[in-house]
């Protein structure tokens, strides 16, 4: 007989019910596909959920973090620092802008934005008459980075601060949702099928500052206006429209919306689950030679991803025959992320592999394991099995 191959096991995978699609169906057969009344839903949700003043929907987070850095007046001649330790798309909203980019390397045990790093480059940044115009620290896998501490800094030297929290949904610090309070000018979400809610594509900013959520409500359209307020002249009719900005078409549509208020209320299940294997892995894994991820004691991760590093102090298996030993098992790890300094776009621009050595030394030994609402127990169990015969082999 013909074994029967084992399910596959992805790193990550969206959660859709038929409430989610009877959602998506309602704006199929509603008058509005687009720029109706499903987004301001979807964003009046996410605003409540995490406790901002103001939330700007968008076709996707790389199209939040552009129009983010426009909205802050990044241009060129200025710069924008973020962590290595990220998706390219965190860098590469500067060079949309004309800007230059810069990076801070990242706290070896949380993988994310080292603030005494960040501190020691401020000074000598300020020293040299070299500061950024914009920060952006990411909160890697869901965990926040330090704040508290990182906003002081910026307001010290005048730095304008967007946090990138697309794995963050959902997180705290120090209590607070993310998002919810005035750590930054400006918050963003991913809600990529991977992420911790989806809305197929699409991104979120929040912002507590009026100013910035009306010229991201224009940015997000083509830089148009009808707004009385800040039209030129007067109006030729009720029909007129300004363009007063230079401003992209990253507009969300009522479908992508939809699914996304629908999504928001199974929201505090997701990250309660996601929690609930975290907690399960540490567990399970303790006795492997594999570094899991710590916790800061000031945050509470939403843990959109669970990423561990090889201990090469207690095994000499390779990140490499590990990874490809899982696939053989029909489970499909990542890794995240490649120090973003060291893809050939940013070697052009003058990095070089060794600027950022944390980040590096953390890249060589990591692998993200699957985590989803919807893996099992047994699931999990079987990625463990995996990792226990091929790490002890």
């Amino acid at each position: 007989m013909t074994a029967v191959p084992l399910p596959a096991i992805p790193y990550g995978r969206q959660t859709i019910d038929e409430a989610d699609i009877a959602a998506v169906i309602d704006v199929l057969r509603s008058d509005f596909l687009t720029q109706g009344p499903a987004i301001a839903r979807f964003e009046e949700s996410v605003a409540r959920f995490t406790g901002a003043k103001h939330a700007i929907a968008v076709s996707n987070a790389t199209a939040a973090l552009h129009l983010g850095a426009l909205a802050l007046g990044l241009g060129p001649g200025d710069s924008l620092w973020t962590s290595p330790n990220t998706f390219v798309a965190s860098a590469n909203c500067a060079l949309y802008c004309g800007a230059r980019v810069d990076f801070v390397d990242i706290d070896p045990l949380t993988y994310n934005m080292s603030v005494s790093a960040l501190a020691a480059k401020l000074e000598s940044a300020a020293q040299e008459g070299n500061l950024p115009k914009v920060l952006v620290p990411v909160h890697f896998s869901g965990q926040p980075c330090e704040m508290d501490q990182i906003a002081a800094l910026c307001s010290k030297y005048g730095v304008r601060v967007m946090e990138d929290a697309s794995h963050a949904i959902g997180a705290e610090y120090r209590g607070s949702k993310i998002g919810g309070r005035t750590h930054a000018d400006l918050c963003i979400f991913s809600f990529h099928p991977v992420k911790i809610l989806t809305t197929g594509e699409g991104g979120m900013l929040l912002t507590h500052d009026t100013e910035l959520y009306e010229k991201l409500i224009r940015l997000r359209s083509h830089g148009s206006t009808r707004d009385a307020r800040f039209m030129k002249g007067s109006a030729d009719g009720p029909w007129s429209y300004q363009q007063i900005d230079l401003g992209y078409n990253y507009r969300m549509t009522d479908l992508q919306a939809a699914l996304g208020t629908s999504q928001m209320e199974k929201l505090p299940a997701f990250l309660a689950r996601r929690r609930e294997l975290a907690a399960r892995y540490d567990r399970l894994l303790s006795s492997l030679p594999l570094i899991t991820p710590a916790q800061h004691p000031d945050t509470l991760s939403s843990w959109h991803l669970y990423a561990v590093r090889l201990d090469t102090k207690r095994t000499s298996i390779t990140r490499l025959a590990l990874y490809e030993g899982l696939r053989q098992r029909q489970i499909f790890p990542q890794v995240h992320y490649i120090p973003v300094h060291t893809q050939p776009w940013y070697q052009g621009l003058g990095f070089r592999p060794g600027d950022f050595p944390e980040s590096e030394h953390y890249y060589a030994g990591a692998l993200s394991l699957p985590m989803y609402y919807s893996l099992t127990d047994a699931d999990q169990d079987r990625v463990v099995a995996a990792l226990t015969e091929i790490l002890e082999s």
